[in-house]
């Protein structure tokens, strides 16, 4: 029986390796307009990012959506 895990494609990734993804495929400029953030925008990094989303549900909920929009862009 095949288990839900494998149909999210969210599953196995970490929020790190998300966000450098989405930082080598937009980079932070374009990243700061498509989700306006704060750590997107002044001073950005991924570390600074990681602590913010790790804290904040709604912008890591964002940032997973950008992401899974992003996939089918990248194959």
């Amino acid at each position: 029986m095949e288990s839900n895990n494998s149909k999210n494609p969210l599953h196995g990734i970490t929020l790190q390796k998300m966000l450098e993804q989405l930082v080598a495929f937009y980079g932070f400029d374009t990243l700061g307009e498509l989700i306006k953030i704060k750590c997107f925008n002044e001073n950005p990094s991924i570390k600074s990012s990681l602590t913010f989303l790790r804290k904040t549900d709604w912008a890591r909920k964002k940032v997973e959506e950008l992401y899974i929009k992003m996939l089918p862009k990248m194959k």
